[in-house]
């Protein structure tokens, strides 16, 4: 319930401002109020969470849009109202950052690297493969894995599965 509530917020201000793309409205919620933050028109690095529970492409439903397409007779997309939601997921950054250094990213040469897989795992890559070299001029982010579970207690137990399977030697 409270969840369509924020997402009639969303879309009556995206209308109010004439807004139409593919974007992200944030929300603090504390309780069952909500209080408005922001709005990104670019793609935010959680939209992977999105995608997953909804099945909609944002980067191609984005691309599409910037080419004149039209949401909804063009790109098939459901309203807001019509969209369906599958489950929960979670997303971890897989990085070089280390904790007992001020969480500067630590630099050095991949030795292994072996990610998780199966159904409803997804990995984002990064500078993650074995062989590679860490430096300290850019991003830590090795990876980031994504998870959905039809419920948020069986997405946590796939993301903690996954992030026992990693394997990643050579560097903190």
């Amino acid at each position: 319930e409270l969840r369509h509530e924020m997402c009639d917020a969303a879309v009556q201000l995206m209308k109010h401002v004439g807004y139409i793309n593919a974007g992200t409205v944030e929300f603090l919620l504390e309780d069952d109020r909500f209080y408005f933050i922001e709005v990104n028109p670019r793609v935010q690095v959680e939209h992977t969470i999105t995608e997953m529970i909804t099945g909609i492409d944002i980067v191609q439903s984005q691309i599409k849009i910037a080419m004149g397409m039209d949401l909804f007779k063009d790109m098939h997309l459901p309203q807001q109202k019509d969209l369906h939601m599958i489950g929960a997921a979670i997303q971890c950054r897989i990085t070089t950052e280390d904790p007992m250094n001020n969480f500067l990213p630590d630099t050095g040469k991949i030795d292994t690297y072996r990610s998780p897989g199966g159904f409803g795992i997804r990995l984002d890559a990064g500078n993650g493969f074995q062989g590679s070299v860490v430096s300290p001029f850019f991003d830590s982010l090795l990876v980031k894995v994504c998870v959905q579970g039809m419920t948020f207690d069986d997405a946590v137990k796939k993301m903690d599965r996954s992030l026992k399977e990693f394997r990643i030697r050579g560097v903190k």
